[in-house]
């Protein structure tokens, strides 16, 4: 049995509608026609995938090229796994369904860092050779991008070269670079040092890395001269023009993110210190409301969905967000097209804006306060009060709202036992807002959704160097909170610590870890982001088969003058930026929001003169 014909299979699994390919706004092209093949490969179920919004831009941005056909491909879940393995079928893409190992590219998107494992199986399961140095002139070029790549060091003996910033900006160039190549017919080292010298590419193989005694970087330097010491990230200066799809892939199936989604900026200008987003992505570049408009009309028109989403990290700092929401009701209010909001911020929470939004459909509203106290919120430079929370539920209960998420985090650097009871008294406060409300006006059934996340120590951000707190430190946290948050309008919700602590291992890790990576999917470790699939023993056994201890990247503390694994990147955000912001966090200090005055982060040197519209 082939790829091509898996009908036999689809009625032995879950969800069949996964590997079907042939959705409505899908591309096919004539392969007689085209030079350069990408598959775009996103390592967990189709569902999570299709939800993606770098899929939906850069799927067509390529398929724009005539001489490119971009397909997909996704993890197959345990089921599909196992049949493909049982006959003999290598891991194909959904339109054409031919087996990805005779492709041009393979362009993963690295999202999340428990991720990693599937995509070593991806390729295990594609017959392609795990490791960059064992492939040759037959294989595919293995590429990573999003925001792991930022420090995809741990990644680095897998991939053949990563994308620092964002894709629209940078694949171009890599695919001129390629079809010239090709025509030229170099050898794979050629075109490696080629695509080496476009801004924005790293690749790791022309790069050494150096060790010292006790396990930390002496240094990473290129193999010469021709090659960056430091490679800086890519992105896209203006909105307004830079490519953005009029239709996307309808799936036959219910997906996670089911609905047109919008982005309306990129970039967060908050600083909040936890938060690697809103370092990386600077600086803020905002989309005009018209452009939005005339993006929402077609979305709709070449899609039937009837829910617009409006993206950014911080979607209440859109500073046209109230004409927007207007204009967008005004046009598709009357055909039952709501509009939800992810990412609003407490202290811009508007109940004009809400009453606009619920004339339509009203959903449930999240916030996230992210500590219990105000201490605390000042550590992370979160810049958000309790009362800020209260005016916000108030408006939101006001306006009938009865559904409401909170979210916190657990394990951030200077935090007590006296800032977890915290989360439980702002909780119990926000249910005595609920009665305070006037019966009229409130919803019949207040529930309150608390959840919270272990602190996972990011790269470029200001607790970089910090430690994360051990497992048994996160579970006592996670019982407190369980033994306090005993109210039946209360339901908590928290994350696996084991879960957490990888991720904190991966994400400041080094090029020592591909070989634990290997290791544990021969244990048979994927989809370590399904807490039922996920086995923290087989990851313990491949830390331990590798001479690896994954404490020394998790919970050690690291010194200013230590060699980061992602020293020789640049975001733009500058080193000495970072550390102030630390040594504030640990004094206490906040620091103000950027649009109130430029706070030297760095980015401006890096874009020409910046663009992050510095007080307006």
């Amino acid at each position: 049995m082939t790829a091509k014909d898996i009908e036999g299979l689809l009625a032995a699994v879950e969800k069949p509608a996964r590997y079907t390919g042939g959705e409505y706004n899908s591309v096919y092209k004539d392969k007689g026609k085209i030079d350069i093949r990408f598959a775009f490969a996103f390592p967990d179920v189709y569902e999570i995938a299709m939800s993606h919004l770098g899929l939906r831009i850069l799927y067509y941005l390529l398929n724009e090229r005539e001489d490119t056909w971009c397909e997909r491909v996704f993890a197959p879940w345990i089921d599909m796994e196992g049949l493909m393995r049982e006959e003999g079928i290598p891991l194909f893409a959904l339109e054409s369904r031919d087996p990805v190992k005779i492709f041009d590219f393979i362009g993963f998107t690295l999202q999340y860092e428990m991720g990693y494992s599937n995509i070593v199986n991806m390729l295990s399961l594609a017959d392609i050779p795990l490791l960059s140095s064992q492939r040759d002139g037959s294989h595919p070029f293995i590429i990573g991008g999003g925001p792991c790549a930022y420090n995809g060091e741990p990644l680095a003996d897998i991939f053949d070269f990563f994308v620092l910033g964002e894709g629209e900006e940078v694949l171009t160039p890599i695919l001129d670079a390629y079809a010239n190549w090709k025509r030229q017919d170099g050898t794979r080292q050629e075109f490696l040092e080629k695509v080496a010298l476009i801004e924005g590419v790293y690749v790791p193989s022309l790069y050494n890395v150096k060790y010292r005694e006790d396990g930390t970087i002496e240094s990473v330097l290129p193999i010469d001269d021709r090659f960056p010491a430091r490679i800086n990230k890519v992105i896209v200066k203006d909105l307004d023009t830079v490519f953005f799809p009029e239709k996307i892939i309808v799936p036959f199936m219910e997906i996670v993110h089911d609905r047109v989604i919008l982005e309306i900026f990129r970039g967060c200008t908050r600083g909040c210190r936890f938060c690697q987003a809103g370092m990386v992505y600077r600086p803020v570049r905002e989309k005009s409301p018209e452009v939005l408009a005339g993006q929402t009309d077609k979305l709709i028109k070449n899609t039937g969905y009837e829910e617009v989403s409006l993206s950014s990290l911080s979607t209440s700092d859109y500073t046209q967000l109230g004409p927007l929401v207007q204009k967008l009701i005004a046009d598709h209010g009357h055909k039952g097209v709501g509009l939800s909001l992810p990412s609003l911020r407490i202290d811009s929470f508007s109940l004009d804006l809400i009453r606009e939004i619920q004339k339509v459909r009203k959903t449930g509203l999240t916030f996230a306060p992210e500590a219990g106290t105000q201490r605390l919120r000042d550590v992370i430079n979160k810049g958000v009060t309790q009362d800020d929370l209260m005016a916000s539920v108030g408006a939101a209960f006001d306006a009938g709202y009865e559904n409401i998420k909170l979210y916190f985090m657990v394990g951030l650097p200077t935090e007590t036992m006296e800032d977890i009871e915290g989360i439980a008294e702002l909780a119990y406060k926000v249910v005595d807002r609920y009665f305070a409300t006037d019966k009229e006006k409130r919803g019949r059934g207040l529930k309150i959704t608390v959840s919270t996340s272990c602190f996972v120590p990011k790269p470029f951000t200001p607790f970089q160097w910090q430690p994360q707190d051990s497992i048994r430190e996160f579970k006592d946290k996670q019982e407190l909170l369980r033994k306090s948050l005993k109210h039946r309008m209360v339901t908590y919700n928290w994350h696996q610590p084991e879960t957490s602590f990888l991720e904190a291992v991966f994400a400041r890790g080094d090029r020592r870890l591909a070989k634990v990576l290997i290791r544990a999917c021969q244990l048979g470790c994927r989809f370590d982001g399904w807490k039922e699939h996920f086995d923290f023993k087989k990851w313990t056994k491949a830390f331990e088969d590798c001479g690896l201890d994954p404490e020394f990247y998790a919970t050690r503390q690291r010194d200013y003058s230590e060699v980061l694994p992602w020293n020789h990147l640049n975001t733009g955000v500058s080193r000495e930026f970072l550390e102030r912001e630390n040594q504030r966090a640990l004094d206490g200090k906040t620091t103000p929001y950027c649009r109130e005055g430029c706070i030297g982060c760095g980015i401006t040197e890096l874009f020409d003169g910046g663009i992050c519209n510095v007080g307006d």
